[in-house]
């Protein structure tokens, strides 16, 4: 995986805790779903998977937000 993608996946990571912080449950599902769609190389799904637990970590953390602040999305 170049260096530019592996940026765009901690950006994107990044994003996604930014958008959990405010409590914006829709844009950071919206961003966790364009960011596992991001891999389409077996070297991206490699680099993806390492962030894998966190990722996990952060739609439980989505799907509370859901409940919490919005009901189903």
């Amino acid at each position: 995986m170049e260096k530019n993608k592996f940026n765009q996946v901690k950006n994107g990571v990044q994003q996604i805790i930014d958008f959990v912080a405010e409590k914006n449950a829709k844009e950071a599902n919206n961003k966790l779903d364009e960011l596992l769609d991001f891999a389409d190389e077996d070297e991206d799904l490699i680099e993806v998977s390492r962030f894998q637990v966190l990722l996990n970590q952060l739609h439980q953390k989505i799907v509370g937000l859901n409940g919490q602040a919005t009901g189903s999305i």
